[in-house]
């Protein structure tokens, strides 16, 4: 992945800036005295000299997954990829100071016209991305005793500019079970603690269900149906289906009730139902 990171940054600068029959190379290595002495052209560097997890986008929760399949009640959860932050020292290189200058004057204009790596650049495991690929250029907070850089690099002092850019790490794999249709909430006593985690019946103050189905259209092969009200009658609880045609009401306690759904034309369309159902079926057919 982050060399897939590194080849969409140089796309970045060949295309924007932009950089034609390879009259200047663009490198990730580590600018050593050693490597800077066999340079024999100009030469943009990006030397990833950090990577730390960005705890500040850091998400625990699990998000669905599309399953190709809207009519399968089947759901595809997968936990939200870690953010990681990928730092990078920008330097230039060439024979003269100032070639050395005009070129990270323009390798800078296309970094900070481009905050967001372009999607059609974007190469291998980064292609599709589910989070934009954020950049940030010289922040003030980042390589702030640069000395100590070429120090350690055993070369001589020269421009230095912080790049970072924000990637998603996943290293999580898909869960596949049932769509969860109806959860039951309950609160009161209980005398069986810490053996067991048990309400006494005879003790339950809150006993209310939620509920959820989905709408179809039987004259397009039961196919979901989106944006459509739905309302349990007489009591108030009200929803519009999503794309998927899957809607949620609640909580209700236990009883008899009628489902209604108003489709795009003609009369709405009604559904006894009770709570809690012994089949968990809630759906609708128009």
């Amino acid at each position: 992945m982050i060399a897939d990171l590194d080849e969409s940054i140089k796309r970045l600068l060949i295309e924007d800036m932009p950089i034609k029959n390879g009259e200047i190379d663009i490198k990730f290595d580590q600018p050593k005295r050693e490597w800077s002495a066999k340079l024999t052209k100009p030469t943009i560097n990006f030397f990833l000299y950090d990577l730390r997890e960005n705890v500040q986008l850091r998400q625990t929760e699990f998000h669905k997954m599309s399953n190709g399949n809207s009519s399968q009640n089947i759901a595809q959860m997968k936990k939200t990829p870690h953010r990681l932050d990928c730092y990078y020292m920008l330097t230039t290189w060439a024979a003269e100071a100032e070639d050395e200058h005009r070129l990270m004057t323009r390798t800078l204009m296309s970094l900070f016209r481009n905050p967001i790596l372009p999607e059609h650049l974007l190469q291998g495991t980064l292609r599709n991305p589910q989070f934009p690929i954020s950049t940030f250029v010289a922040r003030h907070d980042k390589l702030t005793n640069p000395a100590e850089v070429w120090s350690a690099l055993d070369n001589e002092m020269r421009p230095t500019v912080a790049y970072t850019t924000t990637i998603a790490l996943d290293p999580w794999t898909e869960v596949t079970g049932p769509i969860v249709r109806t959860l039951t909430l309950r609160a009161g006593e209980t005398s069986t603690l810490p053996v067991y985690r048990r309400l006494d019946e005879s003790r339950i103050d809150y006993n209310f269900t939620y509920i959820g189905g989905t709408v179809r259209d039987k004259a397009k092969d039961f196919e979901p149906v989106s944006g459509l009200s739905v309302a349990i009658k007489g009591t108030g609880l009200f929803d519009t289906t999503d794309d998927s045609g899957r809607f949620t009401l609640g909580g209700m306690p236990e009883g008899d009730y009628t489902l209604v759904v108003w489709p795009p034309k003609g009369k709405p369309k009604e559904k006894k139902i009770s709570i809690p159902a012994d089949d968990g079926d809630y759906d609708v057919d128009l």
